[in-house]
């Protein structure tokens, strides 16, 4: 139900990977027109009528603030459906993708790291996770080579001048820009080996970098405002990825995968798993 709301949403998006003379065909039917929301509407019911009956406090809260009961509801459902499950669904497999594929040497690092960590602190608490300097590095180098969301459009809201290292582009207000954000994450001038996972590549001075690493639709180094778009939840995605990184190291020395391109992120499949044998 939640897959199929998302899916529609997302369609826009994706390419069915037709042949090249037949693209246009392709832009046609999926890229040129909104998805109509009949298709879905019986099953959003479901899902909104089930969250309007389990979210009292929330909804009072929400008309505290002068938010209508209904518009709150419809926003708890997209927070829920969308950025957090939808969110998860793609990015967890493409975490898991680069950090299986960065190979046992790195699974011994982070599986020390984070061990070591473990015991000192008596569990997996923040104050562990902060020591886990490797642990972070890895998963914002996943973010960094392949951000979850890798385009962003906007109308430009004055005239501005956006410049590269070595030009500048003049932008006039109303006119739409697009952004590819491995452009600048995968910029040679600014990280060596730009197109390989490199896991301590922000550990020590390399946290320096984390300015260029705009997967929240802004640098890292910054915190989301009203005003500048920027993922609200950026600091929950990291927090929740590196939980995944730390728990998959506290049950497994090292794994490997096989992964597939999806339309929306990647598939991955464990091909091995080989238990812990040191806590």
């Amino acid at each position: 139900m939640v897959d199929k709301w998302v899916g529609l949403q997302l369609v826009p998006l994706a390419t069915i990977g037709l042949p090249k003379f037949l693209k246009y065909f392709e832009d046609l039917l999926i890229h040129t027109f909104p998805i109509p929301f009949f298709l879905v509407k019986s099953d959003y019911k479901k899902l909104y009528d089930a969250f309007y009956a389990s979210s009292s406090s929330f909804l009072d809260k929400a008309e505290s603030f002068g938010i209508d009961r209904d518009e709150a509801c419809h926003n708890l459902v997209f927070v829920a459906g969308f950025n957090a499950y939808g969110g998860m669904k793609a990015w967890f497999p493409t975490l898991i993708k680069w950090v299986g594929k960065a190979g046992e040497k790195l699974h011994s690092q982070l599986a020390n790291e984070i061990r070591t960590v473990v015991k000192e602190e008596g569990g997996v608490t923040f104050q562990a996770l902060e020591k886990m300097t490797l642990t972070k590095s890895v998963v914002f180098e996943a973010l960094r080579i392949e951000p979850g969301v890798p385009f962003q459009y906007g109308k430009a809201k004055e005239d501005i001048v956006i410049n590269s290292h070595d030009a500048a582009y003049e932008i006039k207000k109303g006119e739409m820009i697009f952004g590819y954000q491995p452009f600048a994450t995968k910029d040679p001038k600014i990280f060596d080996h730009p197109e390989e996972f490199v896991g301590h590549r922000f550990v020590g001075e390399g946290e320096n970098l984390l300015k260029y690493v705009y997967w929240s639709n802004g640098r890292e180094t910054e915190d989301p405002t009203v005003g500048n778009k920027q993922c609200p939840g950026k600091d929950l995605v990291v927090l929740l990825s590196r939980l995944l990184v730390v728990e998959l190291f506290l049950r497994y020395d090292t794994f490997t995968v096989e992964t597939a391109v999806l339309p929306f992120g990647s598939s991955v499949t464990f091909t091995s798993l080989i238990k812990a044998t040191s806590t």
